[in-house]
């Protein structure tokens, strides 16, 4: 039996290793289409919220992949790609007087 738990954790590595190795493909695609400032924003992103990163890369790779790129994005850009993903409107709040 122990074997069979050699295995398994082996596989789990190997299926880690392979997750990394595509985000690292991911990210240096990515970097090809932004500037500095925006690139270190997009990894803070990354620190704070992995769902949303992950969001924003595929979104950014997707976009590329069709060629719809002219220039690279820079730090505003990116803001109001944030700002558009994560807005939540305010709920509204009413008051009814008997």
């Amino acid at each position: 039996m122990p074997g069979n738990e050699e295995d398994a954790a082996r596989k789990e590595l190997n299926k880690r290793l392979k997750t990394i190795q595509l985000e690292q493909q991911k990210r240096l695609t990515v970097k090809k289409y932004m500037t500095e400032q925006a690139y270190e924003r997009l990894m803070n992103v990354r620190i704070s919220n992995y769902d949303l990163y992950m969001n924003i890369l595929n979104m950014i790779i997707s976009t590329a992949q069709s060629g719809r790129f002219t220039d690279k994005i820079n730090e505003k850009q990116l803001v109001e790609i944030l700002s558009r993903l994560t807005y939540k409107p305010e709920p509204k709040i009413e008051f009814r007087r008997k």
